[in-house]
């Protein structure tokens, strides 16, 4: 049974004192990156210090535009001296979610993604809320703070992005946190970070991936080889959702010595996490929700199994993975990773 959110808000800040020096992981998107926003403003002038630290490349133009527009300082967490802080959260993730967050051991977790088992001092994670940003919402609320406009604009873009427009799955509690968030927001700057989707160099990649399409049954698959940033796959990987005969989408490519899958599917008896988890997972991380998943693998593990600097046989064996996968799959909601 879920705790009221002023239970919760006493419980976490009973996590901190007033000289902590703590600091937020997040892999950014812009759920993690609203959501790591709330936290240092509730935090504000409860700690000494408050830094915000993201294990991924930010590439995608919206993240960048929110960044800027919201004023959001963030830092590489691989420039980051853990010793420095006292205190570690973490934000729309889990420690078993990429190699890089495994090596943060954070005394908070909030999330909204399913529990890997890490055992954090305070955890508050609650896998059917469509997005983090409602609960940190919630905690905003029990606290009696009026969210400055930079801070509800992001929180409001946040639950806008992870559900889809509330096409994915959502609660109420998701629906409420975006009625109250409206009344605090920017609309222009939602607008802005919303039309800042592509960039020019974006576009030889919708070239290549729509050349590359395979198409098996009502699956889309595409290779796109080596990229820029892992963001344009995403992309892709929905822009192929919005074919009517498309219920699965699965777009993989190559990026920084990685194979990185994204899976979209429409979510009906389908299970995007258990697919990418059952296809990928047993070289690397992998795993997300019913509609949406993600797997990330080092392509050194899966070099005495396909020739992985050949696209096409690459491209095959993921093929392959998913197709073999899916046929033994059981549909189930359960399901543990990184999503994207």
């Amino acid at each position: 049974m879920k705790k009221p959110a002023s239970q919760l808000l006493v419980n976490f800040f009973g996590q901190f004192q007033h000289d902590d020096r703590v600091l937020v992981v997040i892999c950014a998107d812009p759920d993690a990156i609203a959501s790591a926003m709330a936290v240092k403003r509730l935090l504000w002038r409860r700690v000494s210090q408050v830094v915000i630290a993201h294990t991924n490349d930010i590439g995608r133009p919206d993240n960048l535009t929110m960044i800027r527009l919201l004023n959001i300082t963030l830092v590489p967490a691989e420039q980051v001296n853990q010793s420095r802080f006292t205190k570690i959260v973490m934000v729309d993730s889990q420690p078993d979610h990429g190699e890089l967050l495994r090596t943060f051991g954070p005394s908070v977790i909030i999330d909204h993604h399913p529990e890997t088992g890490f055992n954090a001092p305070f955890s508050d994670i609650r896998p059917a809320y469509g997005a983090t940003a409602s609960i940190l919402t919630e905690y905003l609320r029990a606290a009696r703070i009026k969210p400055s406009s930079k801070l509800a604009t992001g929180l409001f873009y946040a639950i806008k992005t992870d559900t889809n427009n509330f096409q994915r799955k959502a609660l109420i509690e998701d629906v409420k946190a975006f009625q109250f968030l409206f009344r605090h927001i920017n609309a222009h700057m939602v607008q802005k970070i919303e039309q800042s989707e592509l960039r020019f160099d974006f576009l030889k990649y919708f070239k290549l991936g729509i050349e590359r399409m395979r198409r098996r049954k009502t699956k889309v698959f595409s290779h796109i080889g080596r990229v820029i940033t892992p963001d344009v796959v995403v992309m892709l990987a929905d822009f192929f959702m919005r074919i009517s005969a498309v219920s699965w989408s699965i777009v993989s490519c190559r990026y920084s010595n990685r194979l990185i899958i994204i899976f979209r599917c429409d979510g009906i008896r389908k299970n995007a996490g258990n697919l990418a988890r059952q296809s990928f997972g047993e070289f690397g991380d992998a795993g997300g929700h019913r509609n949406m998943a993600r797997a990330e693998i080092p392509l050194s593990d899966i070099k005495d199994l396909v020739d992985f600097r050949d696209d096409s046989r690459l491209a095959q064996w993921v093929m392959r993975q998913v197709e073999r996968k899916d046929r033994q799959s059981p549909k189930k909601e359960t399901n543990r990773g990184p999503s994207s």
